[in-house]
């Protein structure tokens, strides 16, 4: 199921009992195996390019509201609660459980059953926790995934297949996208 709201990217590839939900973004090259346990994406959620979600059977993998799964992370029969962040390439494995508001760092390996409490920071591999999030650093999660919720409208709106150009236009413009403040530059005020 496919909510109307929702943008799945051609690329992707959607296989069995997967459930995206409104205002959804999967990005290209996504693999969402629900053929053992079923996928679960609830509103506003975002999987980025390259990610894999896949799942033991009689296991859901979900992300709730607003989850927002960076580029070639994998997921395995684990939540990511509402609010929350896994990283680029960051793996979360099976029963593990990111809390509310937390975020898991680039590259991380969060195993089996692990807990990452609500609005903390946990990386390495293994994961280990690292500190509390401060205020500014979930503002700019929340920042990064209202940027995905207006890409998923932005490609549904304008979208569309086309033939690759011959050779660049003149005075070919921009993609016009509002910034989004790196977190390097949001740790330095």
């Amino acid at each position: 199921m496919v909510h109307h709201s929702a943008f799945v990217h051609p690329t992707a590839v959607l296989i069995g009992d997967v459930h995206i939900g409104p205002n959804c973004y999967v990005g290209p090259n996504a693999s969402l195996r629900g053929d053992f346990g079923r996928i679960v994406l609830l509103a506003g959620a975002n999987v980025q390019d390259n990610c894999v979600m896949h799942g033991f059977p009689q296991q859901d993998t979900l992300v709730e509201e607003n989850g927002h799964i960076g580029h070639g992370a994998v997921l395995h029969s684990c939540t990511v609660r509402r609010d929350a962040l896994v990283g680029m390439n960051a793996v979360v494995m099976d029963e593990a459980e990111v809390g509310e508001r937390a975020m898991v760092a680039a590259c991380a390996f969060v195993p089996a059953g692990m807990r990452v409490a609500a609005q903390t920071l946990v990386a390495g591999v293994p994961a280990k926790l690292i500190r509390d999030l401060r205020a500014e650093e979930v503002a700019w999660k929340l920042t990064g995934t209202e940027t995905y919720q207006n890409l998923t409208q932005r490609c549904l709106a304008t979208m569309r297949e086309v033939q690759p150009l011959a050779q660049v236009e003149a005075n070919r413009p921009t993609v016009q996208a509002p910034p989004v403040k790196p977190l390097i530059a949001t740790k330095r005020g």
